[in-house]
């Protein structure tokens, strides 16, 4: 058997002990993240019945879980490079959603049904060294944000993973330039020692976006 490195045996024993892991557990959520998203939306109120959301890099689903619970059964669509294990209510599409077939699949898949949220807990796979990881990180939750550009409903959302660093405050100006309402959140269920916020964006004004320098 393989033996574990240092930071394995330190990421297992923090998994055994994190409150949050044994609440998704008990909970029935795939991932401690889903409480992210819960805190989030106790506190905004963003997620609604009825509502057209895509969830972008959603596996392993926790997110997806939580969204069908409040929107409704066919009314979320998760999309992820990973496989998701099926969720009741949930339609699920396997691919790099930023790739032309698989982005072509989610406009298909949506039909004529405007998207009222896009949601997105993307996180690249971090190196260490942190003038790598903060523009891999920018760019995901630029792509997001284009993404989201293009299949908003006038007055929708984005909610958007983001890392406190070189790029974030060009990435709020951008966003400012076309969303109504810009705000930052730490949920508690966020790591302390992560420099992790959430951007949530809302009413989207349906014009061109300022560029990203």
């Amino acid at each position: 058997m393989t033996k574990k490195s240092k930071s394995s045996r330190q990421w297992l024993q923090r998994q055994r002990s994190d409150n949050y892991v044994k609440r998704a557990v008990a909970d029935g959520y795939r991932s401690r993240a889903a409480y992210k998203l819960i805190e989030l939306n106790d506190r905004d109120k963003f997620l609604r019945p009825g509502m057209t959301i895509v969830d972008l890099g959603a596996a392993p689903g926790g997110w997806s879980q939580v969204a069908v619970e409040i929107a409704g059964i066919g009314n979320v669509i998760a999309v992820d490079l990973l496989p998701i294990d099926p969720i009741n209510g949930v339609d699920i599409i396997l691919g790099d959603f930023n790739a032309e077939q698989v982005h072509a699949d989610v406009i298909k898949r949506l039909g004529n049904r405007p998207v009222d949220l896009v949601i997105s807990d993307m996180a690249p796979n971090f190196s260490g060294i942190r003038a790598v990881d903060l523009p891999r990180a920018v760019y995901l939750a630029e792509i997001a944000c284009a993404f989201a550009l293009e299949v908003l409903a006038p007055g929708g959302g984005l909610l958007v993973k983001l890392f406190q660093g070189e790029g974030f405050t060009e990435y709020l100006t951008a966003l400012r330039s076309t969303f109504a309402s810009v705000v930052i959140r730490k949920p508690k269920a966020s790591r302390a020692e992560s420099s992790e916020v959430y951007v949530l964006a809302r009413k989207f004004k349906k014009k061109e976006m300022v560029p990203l320098e």
